[in-house]
């Protein structure tokens, strides 16, 4: 028999080699890794600030909350020069409550393929959050039993299994469901460090309960401050030495052994300096068996977190629901939301003050407003617009205004401050034109280039994925991020020996060799800041007037867009 091993230990799932295309709807489709709708990297485009933030300059340090998918909010967290240099490597705790795959998340899909896109949405979005965490940052899944099992196996293979940390056991619910079999009242935190070893130096303890502050007191008014007794014996066992088996005299002159089966914890040497330096009780007439003295002011009194948190500690369900009724007086309770005391706590063990917290399926926006409470920086993405609108913006919102008053909010002593933005994921530049990826012509065509052709003194020519001619050279003009992937397809566009210059919103500098290589004698320049800046400010007006419409409509102050008369009609 051959002493070689082969493969490794994985899970397999139906197209497992594939990644999945996000469609604004929430919808998914299977494509191969090439496809360049998911290698892309998509802008993050302003849209509103709350409260205080930074210059625009500086915008990725503030906190962010981006409305689009998840994957593509972290790829541009990862890939965008102004944001990677702020989050790439440097995100201490990643919180996800991602869909449960209960059979209603996609109902569209048999139960093989149900798993696989599950676990492929999860394995795609892992990746990216392990570039994104510190040496000791951590990631923390919240689930129910239906995936738990498949996604520690994916996790493994994500971090490895060697930065597995903990499964913590929440008990979510007071009460019992006796119409089942079983009445499952908890749900389950996956935690994986990016580096155990770290994480483990890193993380906090708990803070002391009052049970364990109780424990010090000072009885001989030790200006040390208070104390507590500890056993000055340990089990004699191999290893220990002989000088640690001796007879003590105390200052009463009465002679001690230790107890059967045990030794003393120190040698008999470093044991007279302990007691020079009254570290040493024994009792307040000097008879009684040692204790060693441990000052509360020089150790950490903190607990050790537990694998199980009731709701007795850090709420229910209920607590949950009744904290977003409160926020939110005659809206529906979301459905699944979190309760803050159970955020602080994680956020408590894995972060410290000024730490960045990231939450990629935002939902209400309960990690973002108990990290901000708890004076750390956050990241929060959501895709569904009408849970951001109706929950996770005007919640944060609150918060910054102090206008919160539940939750941890006496807690933490927080009064409000701070403040966010708001930012859009730019829809893709690509689309599918008959099985071709090509660049959509809203990224390529239209007023900014028309505007920059006329600035480079180009003929404006309506040729998608071009929009301007001088001679031999053409003119392409992206409304986006001009990476690899954009300069293969107007590479593969050009005819002949023509060559292009290529203009962008954004460059990613390790396309230019790209397409030198490609196109000799082509360039790819950022487009001039003057029309550039032109061009948000339409674009922004248009936005800001189709949101009006969009009110206007909703409140019926005008007709809906088409005529109501014609519905049905040949």
């Amino acid at each position: 028999m051959g002493s070689g091993y082969a493969g490794r230990l994985e899970l397999t799932w139906t197209n497992k080699e594939m990644r999945l295309l996000a469609h604004e709807d929430g919808r998914y489709e299977w494509v191969s890794p090439a496809d360049y709708r998911v290698a892309e990297t998509r802008l993050l485009h302003n849209v509103s600030t709350v409260g205080d933030v930074t210059p625009d300059a500086t915008r990725a340090s503030d906190n962010l909350l981006i409305r689009g998918d998840a994957l593509h909010g972290l790829t541009s967290l990862l890939e965008l020069p102004e944001f990677a240099r702020v989050y790439a490597g440097n995100v201490r705790l990643c919180y996800i409550d991602p869909p449960f795959n209960t059979g209603q998340a996609f109902e569209h899909y048999d139960d093989a393929l149900e798993h696989s896109v599950w676990l492929t949405m999860m394995r795609d979005r892992l990746v990216q959050i392990r570039r994104l965490l510190s040496e000791s940052g951590s990631v923390w899944l919240h689930l129910d039993d239906a995936e738990v099992h498949r996604a520690r196996c994916v996790l493994d293979e994500v971090f490895g299994a060697t930065n597995y940390v903990a499964t913590i056991i929440w008990r979510k619910t007071h009460s019992r469901e006796n119409r089942t079999d079983i009445s499952t009242i908890h749900e389950n935190l996956l935690v994986y460090a990016r580096d155990k070893t770290a994480w483990s130096r890193d993380r906090n303890r708990l803070p002391p309960t009052s049970e364990v502050i109780a424990d010090y007191v000072n009885l001989d008014d030790d200006p040390r401050g208070p104390w507590k007794r500890t056993p000055a014996h340990a089990k004699a066992e191999k290893g220990r030495r002989e000088s640690q088996y001796y007879t003590l005299v105390t200052p009463s002159g009465r002679e001690v052994l230790p107890p059967e089966g045990r030794c003393w914890v120190y040698t008999q040497e470093r044991f007279e300096e302990l007691v020079a330096d009254d570290r040493v009780w024994f009792g307040r007439h000097g008879t009684g068996v040692p204790r060693i003295k441990k000052f509360l002011s020089e150790v950490d009194p903190g607990l050790v977190p537990t694998s199980i948190w009731g709701h007795d500690e850090v709420g229910s369900t209920a607590t949950a629901k009744q904290e977003i009724v409160t926020l939110f007086p005659g809206a529906l309770p979301f459905s699944t939301p979190k309760p803050e005391a159970l955020l602080h706590r994680l956020i408590y063990i894995a972060t410290d003050p000024g730490d960045v917290v990231v939450d990629c399926f935002l939902g209400s926006g309960t990690t973002a407003a108990v990290a901000h409470k708890m004076g750390r920086r956050w990241v929060g993405m959501e895709w569904r617009p009408e849970t951001v609108a109706t929950y996770a913006l005007p919640r944060l919102t609150k918060v910054a205004g102090g206008e919160d008053l539940g939750g941890v909010t006496n807690d933490t002593g927080w009064a409000g401050g701070g403040g966010f933005r708001v930012l859009d994921i730019a829809p893709s530049m690509f689309e599918d034109d008959a099985g071709r990826v090509v660049l959509a012509d809203w990224a390529t065509n239209g007023a900014l280039g028309e505007a920059t052709a006329a600035q480079l003194g180009f003929d404006y020519v309506d040729q998608p994925p071009f929009c301007g001619l001088k001679g031999r050279t053409r003119l392409a003009v992206v409304d986006g991020l001009v990476g690899e992937e954009v300069v293969r397809v107007l590479a593969g566009a050009l005819a002949g020996q023509e060559r292009a210059v290529v203009c962008g919103t954004a460059i990613d500098p390790a396309a230019r060799s790209v397409l030198k290589q490609l196109r000799p004698g082509s360039t790819m320049r950022k487009i001039p800041s003057s029309i550039l800046e032109e061009y948000r400010e339409q674009r922004r007006a248009q936005s800001q007037l189709a949101q009006v419409l969009d009110w206007a409509e909703a409140l019926e102050l005008i007709e809906p867009e088409g005529d109501s008369e014609a519905v049905g009609a040949p």
